[in-house]
């Protein structure tokens, strides 16, 4: 396993989500990102996570929370969908470097669309291919294996599916290398841990298609940390079961968990749940919120 410190200091900044702070001038839309900055010792990095659909509305709202895009240092994408990356190419020309590092899983390119209630692509879109991104600035790279991106902070790579109740959440379909119709079962979903003083983790998602409780198992023990100071993101359980999102909330809440604050795909239904289970420790996340940590 390899060995994890911890940052001196952690900031995430939630640049945009589905829903808006109460009185906020920030722009909401259908998407996540995350503006992350860390530090340890000397070092400082700022990292977006995820750019979500419309990179207008993102630019605006960077804007407003004082977030400079030519200070970003590098990108992860959680996953292909629209909503994730349809600001990726925008926002490497606002960010303005060559060779910027943009951090995703291999599968990332690869056809991704539902059929009912009728055939759309939900993947990356056409404005955001390899080509164009690399012709905005952005460098590639892409791997199943966790990366850090720093010491302190790094994605999960791929994550291994060990629950029985946890699903992708959308019945969505790709082609295999024969062209064949099959079950897309989202292996690039990645997510990004951050490794605090005294053991604990902060957990950014984009939608969890690998599954919550299999990011926060596979995080502790990628990490070798002992609790989870925090769970920010989707957890993509807007349209499970009741049954599902109970045992997801139980799973979640024999993990040592400090607290979560889950909003975009993860549903009213399962907000509610959680806050029964986990109380005050849970709230919904939304555009505009600012975590400090530790």
């Amino acid at each position: 396993m390899p060995s994890f410190e911890a940052l001196d200091r952690l900031s995430v900044t939630v640049v945009a989500e589905d829903t808006v702070m109460y009185e906020s001038p920030c722009w909401g839309q259908h998407g996540i990102s995350f503006f992350v900055t860390a530090v340890k010792g000397g070092v400082t990095r700022n990292i977006l996570i995820d750019t979500a659909q419309d990179p207008v509305a993102l630019l605006h709202n960077m804007d407003l929370l004082g977030i400079r895009p030519s200070g970003i240092d590098g990108i992860v994408i959680t996953h292909c969908h629209v909503d994730h990356t349809g600001g990726l190419s925008e926002v490497l020309k606002a960010v303005g470097k060559k060779d910027l590092p943009v951090v995703a899983h291999p599968d990332l390119f690869r056809p991704n669309f539902v059929e009912e209630p009728f055939l759309e692509h939900v993947g990356i879109s056409a404005g955001n291919t390899r080509a164009r991104i690399e012709a905005a600035g952005g460098l590639l790279l892409l791997t199943t294996d966790p990366l850090k991106l720093m010491t302190g902070l790094s994605t999960t790579g791929y994550v291994t599916r060990r629950t029985d109740f946890e699903e992708v959440g959308l019945p969505l379909r790709t082609l295999d290398g024969e062209g064949r119709l099959v079950q897309d079962p989202m292996k690039d979903d990645i997510s990004v841990a951050a490794v605090l003083p005294g053991g604990k983790l902060v957990i950014l998602t984009g939608c969890s298609h690998a599954g919550i409780v299999n990011i926060a198992r596979h995080s502790l023990e990628l990490t070798g940390q002992k609790g989870i100071r925090a769970i920010l993101g989707g957890l993509h359980l807007v349209e499970a079961p009741l049954d599902r999102i109970r045992k997801t909330a139980d799973a979640l809440a024999g993990l040592p968990i400090e607290s979560v604050y889950a909003g975009h795909c993860t549903g009213f239904e399962a907000q509610v749940e959680l806050r029964k289970t986990f109380g005050d420790r849970f709230r919904p996340l939304q555009t505009g919120m600012r975590f400090e940590f530790p």
